[in-house]
């Protein structure tokens, strides 16, 4: 009686119902090494003897599971990579919390009577105005912030008698010279907590808003 070649890519198949009550042994590289070699010696006990199976189909066939046991043993190792970064990626999280960060935004933040925002300048300027703009639309007040150099700069303003509830946003107004500078303005948040999902560090800010890590200008 002839028995052919073992083939691996249904190994899996051909003991499933074997396994049926232990889940783990479908990726534990130790047990398909164990079912091969029962399947490679119950192979060599039936082969025809005037057929036998040659060197090279069983050296093919022992390098096929060594390679499948690799592959199985390199999974484990990324996963247990994958999770210590997790972890390590969770300790670097929680230590944002009670920071400020730096989102893309009009929006301002209050601290009591003080307003707080920023706003980015791709290259220096001689003249950098913050104009709070008003739930209307209109310009309640105008920050003169002088001359900045290329970058992120922050920025208070004090409401004084104007009531906080009357402040939508602002806007940012830069130049060079005649020139206009297009400047970025930053709303400036304090992170409440930190969250992880789907491997990726999330921010849960103090106005309620939740923003991925990756949107996070800088943190001060």
């Amino acid at each position: 009686m002839t028995i052919e070649a073992i083939d691996l890519s249904s190994l899996g198949t051909a003991v499933g119902s074997t396994t049926s009550t232990n889940s783990n042994n479908a990726t534990d590289p130790q047990a398909s090494q164990d079912r091969f070699l029962k399947l490679l010696v119950a192979q060599i006990n039936n082969q025809d003897p005037l057929n036998p199976m040659d060197n090279a189909q069983m050296t093919t066939q022992m390098a096929q599971i060594n390679t499948v046991s690799g592959i199985q043993e390199l999974n484990a190792t990324l996963k247990g990579m994958a999770d210590q970064m997790s972890a390590t990626q969770s300790l670097q999280g929680a230590t944002l919390i009670g920071r400020e960060v730096l989102i893309d935004g009009t929006d301002l933040s209050f601290e009591g009577n003080v307003a707080k925002g920023a706003l980015s300048l791709p290259s220096s300027a001689s003249q950098v105005y913050v104009d709070i703009v008003g739930v209307n639309g209109e310009i309640i007040d105008t920050v003169d912030m002088g001359a900045r150099s290329a970058g992120q700069h922050a920025f208070e303003w004090n409401t004084g008698a104007i009531p906080v509830a009357s402040v939508a946003s602002f806007n940012v107004r830069a130049s060079q010279g005649a020139e206009v500078i297009s400047a970025t303005p930053l709303s400036r948040v304090k992170v409440s907590s930190v969250g992880m999902s789907n491997g990726a560090i999330n921010l849960q800010l103090a106005n309620g808003r939740t923003v991925p890590y990756d949107q996070a200008r800088a943190f001060m």
